[in-house]
């Protein structure tokens, strides 16, 4: 199996880059979790931007099997949508895949289990409220008032509760059923740039917590949605997690055991947290520490 990762630097460059607590600490993050991942897959690719190249490439010199700058051809895509680039890569793969976020390290190799999976991500998340921060309910309102319909998966999922729904966190994503995923991803993508549906998104000029929405639920909803109808295409797709809860993905010593470490929001400006990547980077390889410092130094760590 390969692992891939993406960047798409239009967003990161526009506001993405500041969760970091300094560039520094964002390319020390891409070396350490590009670094492991090449111990545990036969291929690790690429999917970004000239721009994105040329940072981690060119100037980081990460060594990925292969390079594409799709990404490139999406540059009229709000920025917004910082998660539009994983969805191009998802629709992009012919065979299976894991795709990992850089914020992600793998200690340890996924289980075979995990991997042979028709897709897999790494837990599921049950506790979030229809009309939460970003909630797919501020979502519906928005098409319905334009006459909109959305697509048949996320109405058929959110009809099953009306307060409540679920999502799958994509820290890590992937599988074997390269068409569900490739189907999926391009409902995704379809679904923030087709043009008919502007004048419901338009009332969001803040569109940060939507990007779960459109990535995390939306793959729930359509796992769900063609495993209960038999006469899908997609009627045998299967979703398998790395944890079982949101919960025990982040109790340290299981994360521990499983060799897996997934740095959420402001985990990646926490300073012991940082303190730790430093240490662990310098460890793991003291050239490539050295080289990261000197391009921040310089000014060369941003897109």
């Amino acid at each position: 199996m390969q692992a891939v990762f993406s960047f798409w630097s239009k967003p990161f460059t526009a506001y993405k880059g500041r969760i970091w607590a300094t560039p520094f600490h964002h390319l020390l993050s891409w070396g350490l979790s590009v670094r492991l991942a090449k111990q545990h897959f036969d291929k690790v690719l690429l999917i970004t931007d000239k721009p994105g190249k040329a940072l981690l490439v060119d100037r980081l010199g990460l060594a990925f099997d292969e390079v594409s700058e799709d990404l490139q051809q999406f540059q009229n895509v709000d920025p917004g949508w910082w998660a539009f680039g994983k969805l191009v890569a998802y629709s992009m793969q012919t065979q299976p895949f894991c795709h990992i976020d850089n914020d992600v390290f793998l200690w340890k190799p996924l289980p075979a289990a995990l991997l042979s999976a028709p897709v897999f991500t790494q837990c599921p998340e049950y506790f979030h409220t229809a009309w939460e921060w970003s909630g797919p309910a501020y979502v519906e309102q928005a098409f319905q008032d334009q006459a909109l319909e959305l697509p048949v998966e996320w109405t058929w999922a959110r009809s099953l509760h009306s307060d409540r729904f679920s999502e799958d966190n994509c820290g890590i994503m992937g599988g074997t059923d390269i068409q569900f995923l490739q189907y999926f991803s391009r409902l995704a993508m379809d679904l923030v740039t087709n043009p008919t549906s502007m004048p419901a998104w338009d009332r969001f000029p803040e569109k940060e917590g939507f990007n779960m929405i459109v990535e995390q639920f939306l793959l729930n909803a359509c796992v769900r949605y063609h495993r209960a109808h038999p006469q899908s295409p997609f009627s045998r797709v299967k979703m398998e997690y790395l944890f079982p809860s949101f919960e025990q993905a982040y109790e340290e010593d299981r994360a521990a055991r499983v060799g897996f470490t997934h740095l959420l929001g402001d985990a990646k400006s926490h300073p012991a947290i940082m303190k730790r990547l430093e240490e662990r980077m310098r460890w793991e390889s003291p050239d490539f520490y050295r080289h990261c410092t000197r391009l921040h130094s310089s000014g060369y760590a941003t897109a």
